[in-house]
């Protein structure tokens, strides 16, 4: 392989965002909650493999739809103003491709699942697809985002179930909750750039309560894990994890109230701890 296709396959790598894995975790988290709890404790190796896989593909897809409806944003946006596409070393009709064919994959793996899951997959990539473009006119794009990335939640029910109960619904909206928390902590990072760019974020929406607004969408979605937990019967030991889960969000408040954009960015890429710690409670609560 030559030296110039190593460099464009670093490109596309940088594009699909393969060198910060942060992305998968956060999606892939709500997912393995939703298999863990329609299976309880043993979703099927078949079902596992091809859920995962579509994380990946659909959380590389979603970056590439991102940049591409960002272009001519993220060359204001200091954070941002280097990727491939915004400054031109990928082209607008490369990343729709290579969008176009993770997607296409994602969906043809869904195929051996059957057809309900199959007919999910195809809100579920439009939630991916749209989310993007919500944030030049939806005051709280992050809920969209919640959603879009809580929907394998549902498809997990429906894959092992065939149906979705109320627990499914409520670890559904706690995902959306926590979507919100976590991409606000984010959207801090580039709120100067946003205000100038009259880009809608949560972070703006929520203005001097923004802060506020955080812990207040962490509560609710701890306490929804909460009302599952007491619906199911859970252990002691999963509250073990779930009180290690309010342990950091307490320190996520002391990184965020300052409103440091350092501070902020590391809250963020922590979430990933909040995620684990719970499947982790979810993991010993069925073994």
């Amino acid at each position: 392989m030559t030296q110039i296709a190593l460099a464009r396959l670093r490109e596309y790598g940088l594009l699909l965002r393969l060198n910060k894995p942060i992305g998968i975790l956060l999606l892939l988290w709500p997912t393995l909650w939703g298999l863990w709890l329609a299976a309880e404790g043993t979703p099927p190796w078949p079902v596992l493999w091809v859920f995962v896989a579509g994380v990946v593909l659909m959380r590389s897809a979603g970056c590439a739809i991102n940049d591409y409806a960002d272009r001519d944003i993220d060359l204001h946006v200091e954070r941002t103003r280097n990727r491939p596409l915004t400054s031109g070393r990928i082209s607008s009709k490369e990343a729709l491709l290579l969008a176009a064919l993770l997607a296409l994959i994602a969906l043809l793996i869904t195929l051996p699942l059957g057809w309900p899951v199959v007919l999910m997959s195809l809100p579920a990539a439009f939630l991916a697809g749209s989310y993007p473009f919500t944030k030049r006119f939806f005051p709280m794009p992050q809920a969209y985002l919640g959603v879009a990335f809580g929907f394998s939640i549902p498809m997990a029910y429906v894959a092992v179930q065939g149906s979705v109960p109320l627990a499914g619904w409520l670890i559904f909206a706690a995902n959306v909750f926590w979507t919100i928390a976590y991409d606000t902590e984010y959207a801090l990072v580039d709120k100067p750039d946003d205000l100038k760019l009259n880009i809608k974020t949560a972070a703006i929406t929520l203005g001097r309560f923004d802060i506020v607004g955080i812990l207040v969408c962490y509560a609710m979605c701890l306490l929804m894990w909460a009302s599952v937990a007491l619906l199911l019967n859970f252990k002691a030991v999963f509250w073990l994890a779930w009180a290690a889960a309010w342990c950091i969000v307490a320190y996520h408040f002391v990184l965020i109230r300052n409103r440091d954009r350092a501070n902020c960015f590391k809250a963020f890429l922590h979430n990933n701890w909040i995620g684990a710690a719970l499947f982790a409670g979810l993991v010993l609560q069925y073994l």
